[in-house]
């Protein structure tokens, strides 16, 4: 399976397990709201470190939840990129399971300053520094797949050698906070906010971005305009090197988060870089946006409905951009890691099925989105006692999943004529487009395929 598959998987696993000491809490927190029960009231025979505990035995994990995608994407960024199949394919995969597993055993880093006693710090630090260890692997394996390969520098592929660089900044920054003693003289200042933006923002949010414009060609059928990406680039990491590295200079002269305003004097120089960057971090912001309207605009010019523009590794790309509903015409047959690239090196690539079957696919509902809004109808009521819009909500998401459980034709089916035709005539397009080199790659001529590099 590819990467982000993995990555996806554990990502789940990870939200079943992660999810239930937040649902518990919830529950425990209603029940204090709503009836008086004091779980976590300290004068009322409660205690308000259960909460700190179940809160985050759910939000460390939810840290993990948040990076594996993004880890499974830079993956497919740098393999699809640096023109080589993953470095150290096994040991991402182990590496993967293994930040999962351990994610469930650091929660307490989060309050060493709570009073619990320093034996349990201890084993809590090493368990913190243990988790760098996989991830440390990752960033290997990243930049081994990068070296001696044929790299081109696009949007997607900057965005992820700038988070590779940034984020072990932030690891390093962790492991110095996964020390006891150097937390309690650092917690509550901005070198904690300096840490995890500088792990949650290149580890999350330049995924997010590279993702968008690896794949954005496959979902809309025309790539994104790589000089307004490049832009953005420049601006967001530029912007947030300044925006950020004073904040760890803030946090050890003493500076706290949580502050309305800061009067030192010896603050406001750091405090001026800062501000100049977080600029900066909204010029990159803005320039994403207007890089999405001039691909709109241009998307004639940058059509790609050859389905492959930059000569991708994995199945999604050997599909018409954007993917027909039903994805692929006949089901592909996976012999090896990389079976679009193995494909293309066979001459089989575009090859026509030798049959072709009805294919069943679910309708599309509202029923998602509705139980959705109602939720969040409820929810606002219960936080301030709107007990009218409490009752219709609840009874209007009820009411959605009983007519739901009622519908019994929840699937259409595609005939297979259709989807011969839709894909034969994509078919004879591929064949008639000319195949570009990757020096074209960002250019007018790329229209979605690629000469294969092996």
């Amino acid at each position: 399976m590819p990467l982000f598959c993995w990555t996806t998987l554990c990502t789940s696993i990870l939200m079943i397990f992660a999810m239930a000491p937040l649902t518990v809490a919830t529950i425990m927190l209603a029940f204090d709201r709503y009836a008086g029960f004091h779980f976590f009231t300290d004068g009322s025979g409660g205690n308000l470190m259960n909460y700190a505990n179940l809160f985050w035995l759910f939000g460390h994990p939810e840290v993990y939840i948040l990076i594996l995608p993004a880890f499974g994407i830079y993956s497919e960024v740098f393999s699809t990129y640096s023109g080589k199949t993953l470095y150290g394919y096994t040991s991402l995969v182990y590496a993967t399971m293994a930040i999962a597993v351990l994610s469930f055993t650091v929660w307490l880093h989060h309050f060493f300053t709570m009073g619990q006693s320093a034996h349990l710090n201890a084993v809590f630090g090493m368990a913190t520094m243990t988790i760098g260890i996989p991830t440390g692997v990752k960033i290997y394996d990243w930049i081994l797949t990068m070296a001696r390969g044929r790299i081109r520098f696009t949007t997607a592929m900057l965005f992820s050698i700038a988070f590779a660089a940034t984020f072990v900044i932030g690891g390093v920054s962790g492991i110095l906070l996964a020390n006891p003693t150097i937390d309690f003289s650092v917690h509550n200042s901005l070198f904690l906010v300096a840490h995890f933006h500088n792990v949650l923002i290149p580890g999350v949010l330049f995924g997010m971005i590279a993702g968008i414009q690896f794949w954005f060609p496959k979902a809309f059928g025309f790539r994104l305009d790589e000089t307004w990406g490049r832009r953005a680039f420049w601006l967001w990491v530029t912007g947030f090197y300044l925006a950020f590295m004073p904040l760890y200079v803030l946090g050890l002269m003493g500076a706290m988060r949580r502050s309305v305003e800061w009067l030192e004097p010896g603050y406001r120089p750091w405090l001026a870089v800062a501000m100049l960057g977080a600029l900066l971090v909204l010029g990159g912001l803005a320039s994403l946006f207007i890089q999405l309207y001039v691909s709109v605009r241009d998307r004639e010019r940058l059509a790609a409905p050859a389905g492959d523009p930059w000569d991708g590794r994995s199945l999604e790309w050997s599909i018409p951009s954007p993917a027909p509903e039903w994805n692929f015409a006949a089901v592909p047959r996976v012999e090896t890691r990389d079976p679009f690239t193995v494909a293309k090196a066979r001459g089989l690539a575009y090859e026509t099925p030798p049959h072709y079957e009805d294919i069943e696919i679910p309708k599309n509902s509202a029923t998602a989105p509705l139980i959705g809004f109602a939720s969040a109808a409820c929810a606002f009521a219960l936080v301030w006692h709107v007990w009218w819009l409490v009752i219709a909500s609840f009874i209007g998401g009820i009411i959605v999943i009983i007519i739901r459980s009622f519908n019994l034709e929840t699937n259409k089916i595609i005939p297979a004529d259709e989807v011969r035709e839709a894909h034969e005539r994509w078919l004879a397009m591929v064949r008639r487009t000319p195949a570009v080199e990757r020096q074209q790659e960002i250019s007018p001529e790329n229209l979605g395929k690629a000469v294969p590099v092996l």
